[in-house]
């Protein structure tokens, strides 16, 4: 039943209780009515009683909009769902957006916000990047997180019935040119690896190793010895090493079900690989009890697993010392797909190798590469077909 609360300015505070969320507290909606001028008490007593009850009804029939703070309802959503469901990577990722999201539409109750204001949001973004700490327009991938972070919100108020709309449907986010990934040259590799042999082994098998299978850096992280199959040259992805601020660095399972696979791989990295796992079990029996065993193949020095920003530290000084333009850790991955698609394999079987969830994300990432593989198919053809001076060419010679 409906609670009604006047308030010091005259208007009446109508509170209608419903429910409670997973986490124990009640949730409740408001209303505020003002009488108009001239009305009696009487009138007044009975008017808001009317408007309680048909405020009531509303809010069982779940056609009441939510007016709480968009801020205050996203913690919420925070507390009761993201915590539980989301990847603890995915849960810190989702709260920096926050930091751009929460001073725009923060303060506006979530009945308020429209799909206009959502627009003008996004579109801000690409356009004025500065406006959000940015030197330059941010990009439309960003823009397209910030945008599924609110429509989440609004989603889950919707179940909770809260709201009958989400208005973040409505919003349209420009399609953008896809940039090119920066990726290095194979004279660039060919510098890389003609000064490796200075560097510590696992730095040395962390290159190579990125470069011929394409994993994810959390994917080579969570490597552990038992996954490698040296009779057979196999390397199986089972997990993932991660990071967050909250939790250190924790084992987590693969980034979707198909990244779950098995790579085959050839002597010179096997050997390698033996070279590495002797070189470590040496070390180990030297350090003796100070010797942590997680069975990774990439850790610290008392053999807990690395810390993901170690590999990317390494290479940026990497590259400067040999004098070859850093492009970022997982420039590397994009170099083993721009190999695998300058040779002519497939896009399915590309997909299975770097363990995309669908063919379209492959697609989606790799488009320029697959046009110009396109083309040099249209050059082999017409160098398979040049038989010289044919009677086609000689026809057309007269």
């Amino acid at each position: 039943m409906a609670s009604i609360k006047k308030l010091k300015s005259g208007a009446y505070e109508i509170k209608v209780s419903c429910g409670y969320g997973v986490d124990g507290k009640q949730r409740s909606q408001y209303k505020t009515w003002r009488p108009s001028p001239g009305m009696s008490q009487k009138q007044i007593d009975k008017e808001v009683q009317r408007v309680a009850v048909l405020f009531e009804e509303d809010c069982k029939r779940g056609q009441i909009t939510a007016s709480i703070k968009f801020e205050t309802f996203a913690e919420q959503w925070f507390e009761e769902y993201a915590k539980v469901n989301l990847r603890p990577t995915s849960y810190t990722r989702m709260r920096q957006l926050t930091k751009r999201v929460y001073p725009v539409l923060g303060h506006k109750k979530m009945d308020k916000i429209t799909s206009r204001d959502i627009q003008a949001f996004t579109t801000d973004m690409q356009v004025n990047g500065k406006n959000y700490n940015s030197g330059k327009p941010l990009s439309r991938k960003t823009a397209v997180h910030h945008l599924s972070f609110i429509s989440d919100v609004f989603n889950y108020a919707i179940r909770m019935g809260m709201l009958s709309d989400n208005p973040c449907r409505r919003v349209f986010i420009p399609k953008s040119e896809n940039e090119e990934k920066e990726i290095y040259t194979l004279d660039e590799v060919k510098t890389l690896f003609g000064s490796l042999k200075g560097e510590p082994m696992k730095y040395q098998v962390y290159l190579m190793l990125a470069i011929y299978s394409g994993f994810r850096r959390s994917e080579m992280l969570g490597l552990e010895w038992k996954d490698i199959d040296f009779d057979n040259e196999i390397i199986h992805v089972r997990r993932t090493s991660q990071y967050t601020k909250e939790k250190g660095i924790y084992t987590d399972t693969t980034k979707t079900k198909k990244s779950k696979r098995v790579s085959k791989f050839p002597p010179i990295i096997m050997d390698l690989l033996k070279r590495f796992k002797e070189e470590q079990d040496e070390y180990a029996n030297q350090l003796g009890s100070k010797w942590e065993e997680h069975d990774r193949l990439f850790t610290k020095w008392n053999g807990e697993p690395m810390n993901p920003q170690t590999p990317f530290e390494w290479l940026k000084g990497y590259c400067e010392r040999v004098g070859v333009p850093f492009r970022n850790i997982h420039s590397l991955r994009h170099l083993h797909a721009s190999l695998l698609i300058y040779e002519g394999v497939d896009v399915v079987a590309v997909s299975a190798d770097m363990g995309h969830s669908v063919v379209g994300t492959t697609l989606n990432l790799y488009s320029h590469m697959f046009q110009e593989a396109k083309a040099r198919n249209c050059d082999a053809i017409t160098k398979a077909l040049d038989f010289g001076e044919n009677e086609y060419n000689a026809d057309k010679n007269k």
